[in-house]
């Protein structure tokens, strides 16, 4: 992950103010720093999404391709996660490093996709057994400013929003075999429901106290974190700890609960800006990838 170096002396005066509830941007404990949302981003995809979180910049592009059910759930589609860290985000990606980060956001993303009520997959099934929707979620990090996991998920839930899937038809053709139709109205599409899909909300211990939407300077003062995921009813679906620390039972009790209680009002205002932008339809403004 990216990471600063300070000296002893910034470290304190980071501490020091994270134990009064202001922080150096002027932040209290739990607030965000001011998120920029925008979907269709990108023309050849199903979905998309760019989401900037102070200096952390992350495209999700989502494609949605013909595929044949897994042989343990025939009559379900399936996501897959691909996570590219750009060398151009931080020097720290180059080689190994950016790959090992990858791997570990992709898993990440396929532990809290991993809850049944998350997505419906059944909606993917074309035809049980034979075919299905297979939608391809790709994150590209552009720029690494603090707080990854959580811009990932925010950018993810919105290009999942933003994706449509073509309407398919299954014919029955002669000696009982099936011809498949798409749909080629750009209107006659499926969408996803995105209601019970969770975000990430990252904790970072600082001295006694955890912040959320750490930036690159306290995640460099945080020697644990907790990573949890929570749904917009404020359902914890699973967590992990990370950094070298260790966090004790009243802390983790105590990060569970900010967490709960932030990660609602991060789904709401996502979804705000969400319907806010949909309901724009053609006439809204595109800042558009290269904006």
């Amino acid at each position: 992950m990216a990471s600063v170096v300070l000296s002893e002396a910034e470290k304190l005066y980071i501490v020091h103010g994270v134990q009064e509830d202001l922080r150096v941007d002027g932040r209290g404990c739990e607030d965000y720093r001011c998120a920029e949302v925008e979907t269709d981003v990108v023309s050849n995809t199903s979905g998309s999404a760019r989401v900037k979180l102070g200096h952390t910049d992350i495209l999700v592009g989502v494609k949605a391709e013909m595929g044949t059910p897994k042989l343990e759930k025939p009559d379900e589609g399936y996501l897959e996660f691909f996570v590219d860290c750009s060398a151009n985000a931080t020097p720290e990606f180059e080689g190994r490093g950016g790959e090992e980060l990858g791997t570990e956001i992709a898993n990440t993303l396929y532990r809290v996709f991993s809850s049944e009520s998350c997505i419906d997959l059944k909606s993917l099934c074309i035809n049980p057994r034979d075919h299905c929707w297979v939608l391809y979620v790709d994150v590209l990090l552009l720029e690494c400013g603090g707080n990854l996991f959580d811009a990932i998920s925010l950018a993810v839930k919105a290009a999942l929003f933003n994706t449509r899937i073509p309407k398919v038809r299954v014919l029955e053709v002669e000696e009982g075999s099936k011809e498949i139709e798409l749909s080629d109205d750009p209107y006659d599409c499926i969408r996803l429901n995105v209601d019970e899909v969770p975000c990430i909300v990252t904790l970072s211990k600082i001295g006694y106290r955890h912040v959320v939407d750490a930036t690159l300077q306290e995640e460099a003062c945080s020697l644990a974190s907790l990573l949890i995921s929570v749904t917009s009813k404020g359902a914890l679906t699973c967590m992990k700890k990370v950094g070298k620390g260790s966090l004790d039972p009243e802390s983790i009790f105590e990060m569970m609960e900010t967490g709960k209680r932030v990660g609602k009002s991060l789904h709401t205002s996502l979804q705000k800006v969400l319907d806010e932008e949909e309901s724009l339809g053609a006439t809204r403004q595109k800042v558009g990838f290269l904006g």
